[in-house]
């Protein structure tokens, strides 16, 4: 397969075009403060013509991927730094190398498009803006972890996603970048479709292989990892949708390019869901250890109404609360674990003086105590017990000893829980314990909501 002529022919096709093409609200603050890997397409690109992603760099770094030994393409994503984007930041790098060595006839890699976060949709936004960037990646990976299958694993309820993935898959075959022999190589590859219910806990990996092997979506205690005993128990690497756009990048660019961008320890950039009380919500993406502030007040304009700040959450319903003197931490792996945040499913929800602290901290524990797989006791009956007693406190019915359980428990919770998801639970509770105690207190001990949003009998 002469990939040269495909990419000139698609060049010529997008010079017709481009001329046509202005990059999306390039003034809003939003954007001009963007550094773009994985949203440098969308808007700008027809996501169903592979002519325009080729034409603008696309699977130029497949090509360059498959001409080295796979030893070597994982050598350059340990060289670019890059980490996983599902939120534990493991290195790609490492978790490519344990499946590559393992010996089985069958290998899987499995990009993980699910999101249970009501308030996230960046998988959604990338595979139908940009879908090629993500196949790239899955092609790369599957060549250097050995892979010899590929899954997308994605939330049935997108289905305009979906259709752009047939799509885009359709594309590759015709132009032999997926089947037998990809681009004349020795590399034989195919890619399919898995739906998911959308279930928070899905998004967990081992989760996530119980479901597609059509069991119930529950955790399982690791090790062995899904690198070394995964899908129908053969090594399978699990990478998310960001992660993968990534890898498309580095290949695209190079790895010293990449590894130029974000902090010692968090290369490269992240996309968040910003939302809230906020002017300018919707997707940002900016490079590892902008600050919250910077995130908030240049790109989101600040809040919304000309209210004060009362709190930011980020990383979804299982993600701690800042205070405005907390917003200046620096967004990346290391900070957020030091300061009890993670960077989780990738949102920043702001919140206004309105709110009430225990109101949002009962909001996140019912709806995490309704997702919990039910697996493991700390995490089944911690967030139940977490949810009932936060019920209490702003039904009016609190006690003082509440706070001792609360706080006592939620770090044996922590330390328990078998997965991410329990051991994160607590995270709403135990933050705003620890910057807004005052509001707890004065639910219990004088039945009154500072916020006048709880309804207390």
């Amino acid at each position: 397969m002469d990939f040269e002529k495909i990419q000139k022919d698609a060049t010529a096709e997008w010079e017709t075009v481009k001329k046509d093409k202005k990059a999306p609200f390039a003034d809003l603050p939003v954007i001009k403060s963007e550094v773009a890997i994985s949203l440098k397409n969308c808007g700008v690109i027809d996501p169903d013509n592979i002519n325009h992603y080729i034409a603008n760099g696309g699977y130029s770094g497949l090509v360059k991927a498959l001409k080295v030994d796979p030893k070597d393409v994982i050598a350059e994503v340990k060289k670019s730094g890059l980490r996983g984007r599902g939120g534990a930041g493991y290195p790609v790098s490492d978790k490519w190398t344990t499946c590559l060595k393992e010996d089985s006839r069958e290998k899987y890699i499995i990009c993980n498009a699910a999101e249970g976060d009501p308030g996230v949709y960046i998988a959604k936004i990338l595979f139908e803006c940009d879908p090629h960037s993500v196949l790239e990646g899955i092609l790369i990976g599957a060549y250097a972890s050995g892979a010899t299958h590929g899954f997308i694993y994605i939330n049935n309820e997108y289905s305009q996603a979906i259709a752009r993935i047939r799509t885009a898959l359709q594309r590759m075959r015709d132009m032999g970048l997926l089947g037998e022999k990809v681009l004349g190589s020795g590399f034989n590859f195919e890619i399919e479709i898995r739906e998911s219910a959308g279930a928070f806990i899905a998004g967990e990996e081992t989760a996530l292989l119980n479901s597609m092997e059509g069991k119930r979506a529950t955790t399982s205690i690791r090790p062995p990892y899904p690198a070394q005993t995964g899908l129908f128990g053969n090594p399978t690497v699990i990478n998310n949708v960001e992660t993968l756009s990534h890898v498309s990048a580095i290949f695209q660019k190079g790895a010293d390019w990449y590894s130029g961008i974000g902090t010692d320890h968090s290369k490269g950039t992240k996309v968040f869901v910003l939302g809230g009380d906020i002017k300018n919500p919707g997707l940002v993406e900016v490079p590892m250890g902008t600050t919250v502030r910077e995130v908030v007040y240049n790109m989101g304009g600040g809040i919304a109404d000309g209210k004060a700040l009362k709190a930011v959450q980020i990383g979804g319903p299982t993600g701690g609360f800042l205070i405005e003197s907390e917003l200046d931490m620096p967004i990346d792996y290391e900070h957020l674990k030091e300061s009890g945040n993670i960077l989780g499913s990738g949102s920043i929800l702001v919140f206004n003086e309105n709110a009430c602290a225990v109101d949002l901290a009962k909001n996140c524990l019912l709806y995490l105590e309704n997702e919990s797989c039910g697996k493991c006791v700390f995490c089944r009956e911690g967030t139940l017990q977490f949810a009932l007693i936060l019920s209490d406190i702003t039904e009016g019915s609190g006690r003082h000893e509440d706070l001792e359980v609360l706080e006592e428990f939620g770090e044996a919770i922590k330390e328990g829980a078998f997965c991410a998801f329990g051991r994160n639970a607590v995270n709403p509770v135990l933050t705003t314990i620890k910057h807004f105690k005052e509001e707890y207190i004065e639910h219990i001990s004088n039945h009154k909501c500072p916020a006048k949003v709880c309804k207390i009998a």
